[in-house]
């Protein structure tokens, strides 16, 4: 696919370095002078200019793009390009820093195909590296719901038993199985749980402490506490 992204600073360049690694092609749009080096030193290709004006994003190829990523730090900016994006048929993926008030993201949300907050991200990768343990977060859905990914361990209370068999919280759904180094699936009700495989839980933050003592045991260390 093709992806062009506005912005070259921390986020967008490792957004872009993360797609070019699975093969995609990427065009970085960028209007500081030293960002646009750095960017280019990494052999992207960047087009030097500002992300909310048209004809630059026609210059890095915006009419035969599959998808737009404005990941400034100014949210106008952002706003403005993934405007044109919509024009030329990209999917539209903005950027929006944390500290603007909820009005705000409703307001873009209505716009665009996807919001990203980076600060809620990283809050996310730092505490599963933090406290570590078999469970680990994987997205925050909303303030009091998040997605863990489990870890079945050999001290498992549910180690042996089958997927019909787990008897979740009623807070608390079972998303994706995967049996250990496979991908993860839609869960039958006879797959049967056992040490390694992975299960994705859709999980109200109060019941986060049964899923774990479900599934992992008494000795694991919870990694899926609020953001």
């Amino acid at each position: 696919m093709r992806f062009v992204i506005i912005g070259a600073g921390r986020v967008g360049l490792r957004t872009a370095r993360v797609l070019r690694e699975e093969g995609h092609e990427i065009v970085l749009v960028e209007l500081d002078p030293n960002r646009v080096k750095q960017a280019q030193e990494r052999e992207f290709d960047v087009v030097e200019g500002d992300g909310s004006h048209e004809d630059v994003l026609l210059e890095a190829g915006i009419e035969n793009a599959d998808a737009l990523g404005a990941l400034t730090a100014d949210l106008n900016v952002n706003f403005a390009a993934c405007m044109i994006g919509k024009h030329f048929g990209c999917r539209t993926v903005i950027r929006i820093d944390e500290d603007y008030r909820e009005e705000v993201y409703q307001k873009y949300a209505r716009e665009v195909d996807e919001i990203v907050y980076p600060e809620r991200l990283g809050a996310i990768g730092a505490k599963n590296a933090l406290l570590g343990g078999s469970i680990r977060a994987i997205a925050d859905i909303a303030q009091h719901l998040q997605v863990i990914l489990v870890t079945v361990t050999k001290g498992s209370p549910m180690n042996g038993y089958s997927i019909e068999e787990v008897a979740l919280p009623a807070n608390a759904r079972l998303l994706a199985f995967g049996k250990k180094d496979e991908p993860m699936g839609i869960p039958l009700p006879d797959d049967s749980l056992e040490t390694g495989d992975r299960v994705a839980v859709l999980a109200d933050f109060d019941v986060l402490d049964d899923v774990r003592q479900l599934l992992v045991g008494d000795d694991a260390v919870v990694a899926a506490g609020g953001a």
